[in-house]
């Protein structure tokens, strides 16, 4: 959407909330909640085409998941935001190269998987399903995948995974939220509705839900790659990862973006899950 549109969405629901604060701040979650892309397309298809496609299931949704059989490490790939598991495709040959057992997913309302809405809680819970079933050894996250793969390990600690590579991710929600509200240009209402909603809906506040805190708690290896330039995830929450998971390296760039898809970049991720 144009900043035209979307400022007038977020005027549109400030009004509002003069009549019925309640209704907008609904209104707004969904908005913030329903991704407006992220299913297949035709030649997103023919990425996931060689796997072994087989779907799981969490508290009544189905999850898509994407193998493709390998003798060595299981490797669990996690995608971000208004994506699906055909992101990968820049790095899925040199996987299979090194003989991966590599295990892809689609987040809720993304791909082939159901549901209408996200959020980087539920995904974390389908992570832990998908986990369970075949028990990796290495996660790759990437954007919100990398905060969701976070949220999972510090729930789930008896996970099998012992290295998680964070590419992009968010350190924390709260400034996931914040951003949020300022593109939509939100008023106090709405705003303190929505961290209410959250309140309510998952019994903490906004701003306990901090992937880099989490991190503390996590025993496996980690490696943090964040792009400088980085325009939907600033670099420094990058930094605030590397603070506080102590067990983690942090690989800089500069020009690759917020996909961070490079091929220098795919020889240090192997040799740190050869490592």
């Amino acid at each position: 959407m144009s900043s035209f549109v979307i400022k007038s969405i977020g005027n549109a629901l400030n009004a509002t909330s003069l009549i019925s604060s309640k209704y907008a701040t609904k209104k707004a979650l969904n908005l913030f909640a329903s991704p407006r892309k992220g299913r297949y397309s035709e030649d997103q298809r023919k990425v996931v085409s060689s796997a072994l496609f087989e779907e799981l299931s969490y508290d009544g949704l189905d999850i898509a998941t994407y193998r493709w059989h390998g003798k060595g490490k299981t490797v669990l790939l996690v995608h971000g935001w208004e994506s699906n598991a055909s992101r990968w495709d820049y790095l899925l040959e040199d996987l299979k190269r090194q003989d991966y057992n590599i295990i892809a997913l689609d987040a809720p309302a993304h791909g082939r998987s159901g549901g209408k809405q996200f959020n980087a809680v539920l995904y974390s819970e389908c992570i832990n399903t998908v986990a369970k079933k075949f028990k990796p050894e290495v996660i790759i996250g990437h954007s919100v995948g990398g905060m969701a793969s976070v949220f999972f390990m510090h729930n789930h600690p008896e996970t099998s995974v012992k290295k998680l590579v964070l590419l992009g991710a968010p350190a924390h929600f709260t400034g996931v939220f914040a951003r949020y509200k300022s593109m939509m240009g939100y008023n106090r209402r709405i705003s303190k509705g929505l961290d209410n909603v959250v309140l309510e809906r998952f019994g903490k506040p906004v701003d306990y839900f901090s992937a880099a805190n989490f991190t503390e708690s996590i025993e496996a290896k980690g490696l943090i790659i964040h792009d400088k330039m980085d325009r939907i995830i600033p670099f420094e929450d990058a930094l605030l990862f590397a603070n506080c998971y102590k067990n983690a390296e942090l690989i800089e760039t500069t020009g690759f973006g917020h996909s961070l898809k490079d091929a220098s970049l795919t020889s240090k991720i192997i040799g740190f899950i050869n490592d």
